[in-house]
């Protein structure tokens, strides 16, 4: 199994294992795997490492839909490369719990950003 196959699967565990109306939500707003974010979108957001990112929404967020005439539309990209540089123990190893753990915080924190949640509420509600 290649790293990135492994890396799928514990994505499909940790979406068996989110709650319903965490998935109604993800049929709003797709989500997309990737192995790391593009050279475009790492020089928009002036990330020099593509192992920084680990989430990325882009559209425009509910708070602000009646605001905006043009209809973008949303989603949620979660990138492998920043999520198994999080979860690396002390040693470099990646633990399978952890894996986990960095790909659902990716995923609520960016399905946040869908909601209007800042990076400053998501830092107090420990999804920073």
């Amino acid at each position: 199994m290649t790293k990135r196959d492994y890396f799928d699967k514990q994505v499909e565990w940790v979406l068996a294992a989110l709650p319903r109306k965490v998935l109604k939500m993800l049929e709003e707003v797709p989500l997309h795997v990737e192995d790391r974010p593009s050279k475009q979108l790492m020089k928009t957001l002036q990330i020099e490492y593509d192992d920084e990112l680990c989430g990325y929404f882009s559209g425009i967020p509910l708070d602000r839909k009646q605001e905006m005439n043009a209809r973008l539309p949303n989603s949620v990209t979660i990138f492998r490369k920043g999520i198994v540089a999080e979860s690396l123990d002390e040693s470099g190893k990646v633990h399978r719990n952890e894996l986990r753990r960095q790909i659902r915080i990716t995923i609520l924190h960016e399905l946040a950003h869908y909601h209007g949640i800042g990076e400053e509420e998501l830092e107090m509600l420990g999804y920073g």
